[in-house]
């Protein structure tokens, strides 16, 4: 059941409305985790590309355990992409808020190819649609930086 503690975000995934928005909370707390130890951009690469790795066959058991094909429970994929969001820009309460809020619509929404990366098979399938939109949150949130001088 180690893998369904994880893959739900240590419980939060079981919350009654919204798991995925609750669930992407303990993403900012990675990220500022990562921008407290003043981790560079290697760092926030090497991080999100690991919790990409091990998110996999975590989100494939978790998956498998709560006998669905993508559970709402299971919030690591929601986790995941925040260092790779903010990658290119500042952690700050501004681009905090801004890139939660982007993540949750280009999550939400899944505009092409992001959708598509749902049909590969199990965790990998939960976990690749999620950091690409994390991609494209994390690409406007540097664009919208930049033009307000945050970064």
């Amino acid at each position: 059941m180690i893998a369904v503690s994880l893959g739900t975000g240590l419980g939060v995934g079981f919350f009654p409305k919204a798991p995925g928005t609750i669930g992407s909370l303990w993403g900012l707390a990675v990220v500022w985790g990562l921008a407290s130890a003043h981790a560079s951009e290697i760092g926030f690469g090497i991080c999100s590309l690991a919790l990409f790795l091990v998110g996999i066959p975590i989100c494939t058991r978790s998956a498998k355990l709560l006998e669905k094909k993508d559970p709402g429970e299971v919030v690591w994929d929601e986790i995941a992409p925040f260092p790779l969001l903010f990658l290119a820009v500042d952690f700050q309460l501004t681009t905090a808020i801004l890139g939660f809020v982007l993540f949750r619509i280009f999550d939400i929404w899944k505009p092409w190819p992001v959708r598509d990366l749902e049909k590969f098979p199990d965790g990998l399938g939960i976990m690749a649609d999620d950091m690409a939109a994390g991609l494209y949150a994390g690409v406007c949130l540097w664009g919208i930086s930049v033009g307000m001088g945050l970064s």
